[in-house]
């Protein structure tokens, strides 16, 4: 009998594999390496330096900012008996509502319309809205903050409501927060100064009144109110402030309100020379501060 045999079946079929398949695959697979070979050598290297454009200002060194944080030190350092000798602007809040008030646990607080509402209504028979210590305490964090007082030409000071004068050291610190500022003031007004933990230096403090002993001779005291004459911040230093503080032949003193209503007159200070007015419009304390600290910086040259 014949045998037939088959003819040998074609591997490809046989395993299952399509080599178009394959070569389309190695294909793109030669053409993703030449790509990916040309992508690494458009990109630079890890270790190539990149020109970095030069820093507008040189930053200074450790031991210059140490030299000027000592500097500025020293030139706070003395609160009292200096006076006279230094070029300092002298600003005065008046009529700051600064009074304490023991509430039921026996313990004393600053006196202000949300705490104590229904007890000045009762009680004091006077109206809350007139107990705004807040208003003090924006102030202060307005002059204290200023560029002017840290660079050691500001001197300020506190008339209360009940004609406590206050002294500051221009080096205070004042707390941000209300709560702890009400607190430090109790202490103050209760223990009549206030030093620091560090070095013992008396940062705050009750003097003696009346204000005027207070201020050096020739001083020049201006009050400020919407009721004064108006006048351009830049126009009012110009004006009333010397051209540098070295060159000034007298120091000048600016009488601010701290009261939720009212204003700074000559009956209470009768050695105001005049009345000036920064603004057509009512502005918060803070606000006017800023706007003539901020005219008497940029005439002294102070950043």
């Amino acid at each position: 009998s014949e045998r037939h045999f088959a003819p040998p079946a074609d591997p490809a079929v046989l395993f299952g594999i399509n080599l178009q398949t394959m070569a389309s695959s190695g294909s793109d697979d030669d053409s993703s390496s030449t790509s990916s070979s040309e992508d690494e050598q458009q990109q630079p290297s890890k270790k190539q330096k990149v020109d970095v454009p030069p820093p507008l200002e040189v930053a200074p060194t450790a031991d210059a900012a140490v030299a000027s944080i000592r500097g500025q030190a020293n030139a706070n350092s003395l609160l009292t008996g200096s006076k006279t000798n230094s070029k300092r602007l002298i600003v005065l809040l008046d009529q700051a509502r600064l009074e304490t008030i023991k509430n039921r646990r026996g313990n004393y607080e600053l006196l202000n319309c949300d705490d104590h509402r229904d007890l000045c209504k009762k009680k004091l028979k006077k109206d809350p809205k007139e107990f705004r210590p807040d208003i003090c305490h924006q102030e202060l964090l307005a002059l204290l903050d200023s560029p002017l007082n840290k660079s050691g030409h500001l001197q300020v000071y506190i008339r209360t409501s009940k004609n406590v004068l206050i002294e500051l050291h221009p080096s205070v610190r004042i707390p941000r927060t209300y709560k702890r500022f009400a607190g430090l003031m109790v202490q103050l007004l209760h223990k009549m100064k206030i030093k620091a933990s560090e070095n013992g230096t008396t940062l705050m403090k009750v003097i003696k009144n009346p204000f005027s002993q207070h201020l050096p001779v020739g001083t020049h005291v201006y009050g400020m109110s919407c009721q004064g004459l108006l006048y351009n911040p830049t126009g009012l230093a110009k004006a009333l402030i010397p051209v540098s503080p070295e060159d000034a032949e007298h120091q000048v003193c600016f009488i601010i309100g701290a009261m939720a209503a009212g204003h700074v007159t000559v009956e209470d200070h009768p050695y105001i020379s005049k009345m000036f007015s920064i603004s057509e419009y009512p502005l918060s304390g803070a606000t006017a501060i800023n706007r003539i600290l901020g005219a008497i910086e940029n005439q002294w040259g102070i950043v």
